[in-house]
């Protein structure tokens, strides 16, 4: 009688050549492009997963130089192709049929539902219908009051901090822009400035950590497996933290306007420049209040955020399903592939970035925007599933942004090479955003 070590051994031999025919026979097409050796059942996810937490953005960096502009990698047993090109973007972005979420944003289900980042097809055009006026931008010119009085929060919270001593100035515009999205989105303060330990802004850290921790093991994937696990127990008692808050979760305003200060730190000749076109803009009064004439002669300074959002995209990749067959290259998609867009390195390319590494706001002045590629710049996507919210994040960061560069001259500690990233959602520094303030 075979004994139950040759029987478990048979059965996983079994196991491993079903899912290599498979994944052979089901996607042959996918196998073409070029890519990490896949393993059975996990994929190429063991490339994640073998990776320290820090190091991830690095490595997935040096896989995309070795096999891009397009290849594929294996998400457990789903293929996902990822392109940076502007010419690929513009294929999948501009399409009104290729509309559809990668599987993977089900994760999210839990804590965001079915609104209008998730959900696909009648649902989300019914979403998008019912939000869009939210935006006009009679509606808009609202809410620069409440972006002001936060702004002005933020300066008197920053105060104590302006000694030329270094501080993680992350949770301070965190807290800020939690203010201004509860207020703005749902008529009620929060007073996240003023509540500094918020167990809401630890949850939204934790529950984005968790559900790319479950993204990379595909034996998670399951919500009976994940549900029981130790990662998805924590996950649900940070989602009940949140749940008992807001459903709306994290802003990307935030992590942008975070940005701006390390890369003006870092250039004090750019900063100069932006403090210069404020201290115009407000040499009447330089208290008052900036109305939306004021935001809008800001042109420097959008500039500025442009730039900053090109080198360090809030969300850095986007994820799509192939609800067809398209052709991506020299390269047949076939249908039920996932498309990753790896954002953060189309913006990157050198055949449409002049020295894409180097901070330059001129890169948006409007003669260099006319001869570019339309889709060589996406931070809020494009096309028919581009961002709602992209004006009133832009209105809100020089708002903010305004009120912190007015007040203070910003110092940055860290080297951009030194930074490790972290692209858990949101694309940010792991160890903070660490800098000096000296007040003006």
């Amino acid at each position: 009688m075979l004994d139950i070590t040759t029987l478990l051994l048979a059965a996983v031999v079994v196991a491993v050549s079903a899912s290599i025919i498979s994944r052979k026979w089901r996607w042959r097409q996918v196998e073409k492009l070029p890519g990490l050796v896949a393993l059975p059942f996990i994929g190429t996810t063991y490339i994640a997963f073998l990776t320290k937490r820090e190091d991830r953005m690095r490595k997935f960096d040096e896989v995309i130089k070795r096999f891009g502009p397009i290849f594929r990698s294996w998400i457990g047993p789903y293929p996902s192709i990822m392109i940076q090109k502007p010419e690929y973007l513009e294929k999948i972005m501009s399409s009104s049929e290729l509309i559809e979420k990668s599987t993977f944003y089900s994760f999210l289900y839990p804590w965001l539902g079915e609104g209008l980042l998730t959900s696909s097809g009648s649902k989300w055009h019914m979403h998008r219908k019912m939000i869009t006026p939210a935006f006009h931008f009679r509606i808009l010119d609202n809410f620069v009051e409440i972006f002001a009085e936060n702004g002005e929060v933020l300066v008197e919270k920053l105060k104590p901090k302006a000694n030329g001593k270094t501080f993680d100035i992350y949770p301070f515009i965190t807290r800020c822009a939690l203010d201004i999205i509860c207020e703005t989105a749902m008529g009620t303060s929060v007073n996240a400035q003023n509540e500094t330990q918020s167990a809401y802004v630890n949850a939204i850290y934790s529950i984005s950590e968790l559900t790319i921790k479950r993204m990379i093991k595909p034996w998670l994937h399951t919500e009976f497996i994940f549900k029981r696990s130790s990662t998805g127990k924590e996950f649900y008692k940070q989602l009940n933290i949140l749940h008992g808050f807001t459903k709306k979760g994290h802003d990307t305003t935030s992590v942008a306007m975070s940005w701006v200060l390390m890369l003006l730190g870092h250039h004090p000749g750019i900063q100069e420049k932006v403090f210069a076109e404020l201290d115009d803009i407000f040499r009447d009064d330089p208290k008052r209040r900036p109305t939306t004439h004021d935001l809008n002669n800001m042109k420097y300074l959008e500039m500025v955020i442009k730039e900053a959002l090109r080198l360090y995209p809030s969300v850095p990749a986007i994820g799509r399903r192939a609800t067809k067959d398209i052709e991506i290259g020299s390269y047949k998609i076939p249908e039920g592939c996932l498309i990753t867009l790896n954002i953060r390195h189309t913006h990157r390319d050198p055949d449409h970035w002049p020295d894409p590494e180097r901070f330059d706001p001129e890169n948006f002045l409007p003669e260099r925007v006319q001869g570019r590629h339309p889709f060589a710049y996406v931070p809020f996507s494009a096309g028919p599933r581009n961002c709602i919210g992209q004006k009133f994040a832009i209105l809100e960061e020089k708002t903010v942004l305004s009120y912190v560069l007015r007040n203070f001259r910003v110092e940055t500690v860290d080297r951009l090479e030194d930074l490790q990233l972290i692209g858990e959602l949101v694309l940010r520094p792991m160890n903070g955003v660490n800098l000096r303030l000296r007040p003006r």
